[in-house]
């Protein structure tokens, strides 16, 4: 993250109204300008006002939606045993 340009390691850092923020948000750069500080914890409309987006993101065209992901297939019975055929294992290792 960047406060008028320079990176910031610690997020007790005071900001005031004015100051530019430059952070990752997923894929994307965020850059917003601080309008005014909120003098309670409110909602998200309310925030939404504090602040000023200077570079909305842009939509990716070459990015693939989650509809689009392929998920690998994993036949039934492989991966962790459950509780009981760990048992069933254990009693057939003599454990227990």
């Amino acid at each position: 993250m960047r406060v008028n340009g320079v990176v910031i390691r610690k997020s007790h850092h005071t900001l005031k109204p004015g100051d530019v923020l430059t952070f990752a948000k997923g894929a994307d750069v965020r850059v917003i300008r601080v309008v005014a500080l909120g003098s309670r914890r409110g909602p998200a409309t309310e925030a939404q006002t504090l602040y000023e987006d200077l570079d909305p993101p842009t939509p990716r065209a070459s990015s693939a939606s989650p509809a689009d992901t392929v998920v690998a297939e994993r036949s039934a019975g492989s991966g962790r045993p459950t509780n009981a055929e760990r048992r069933a294992i254990d009693r057939l290792h003599g454990e227990k």
